[in-house]
């Protein structure tokens, strides 16, 4: 009685043992290493603090995406979002607080619109920031890549 017990339960657990898994061997073109990239705006290829006047310089600048081959990639789109000093009134107390307020929108050309060029000229302050992200690039296979951030800060 033991002996069939024992064997009725062990049935269920045969399949499992009686299944082979045997590892594939990884393809080619999934091991395919992405391009390593680099962002540059204007000279500036990496999250810098600047004066505010090399800054305004950097709003009429090109934005590039190249690879460590020098190899350059068109831009699909790219956002930028521009972080700049403000200030909110309590309406009870009358007391002014500084704060920050948040403008972004999304590109798909370089350099930026006219109108942004000239609001950044006029309006860009020590203290702010601008902030490139959500980059995407295309290669000349039409693959699209994300690229590195690039973040300005101006004193």
């Amino acid at each position: 009685m033991r002996l069939l017990l024992i064997g009725l339960l062990s049935l269920p657990v045969l399949p499992v043992f009686s299944q082979r898994t045997t590892a594939k061997p990884a393809s080619t073109a999934a091991q395919k290493v992405k391009p390593k990239l680099r962002t540059s705006w204007g000279v500036y290829s990496d999250s810098a603090t600047l004066t505010v006047d090399e800054a305004r310089k950097l709003a009429s600048a090109l934005i590039k995406v190249t690879d460590d081959k020098k190899a350059i990639y068109t831009l699909a789109t790219y956002q930028l979002a521009y972080r700049r000093l403000a200030v909110t009134e309590d309406e009870n107390t009358g007391k002014v607080t500084p704060t920050t307020s948040l403008v972004a929108k999304q590109f798909a050309a370089t350099p930026l619109p006219e109108i942004w060029i000239r609001q950044l000229n006029e309006q860009l302050r020590a203290g702010e920031e601008l902030y490139l992200f959500d980059i995407v690039v295309k290669d000349a296979q039409g693959k699209l890549y994300f690229a590195p951030e690039l973040k300005i800060r101006t004193k």
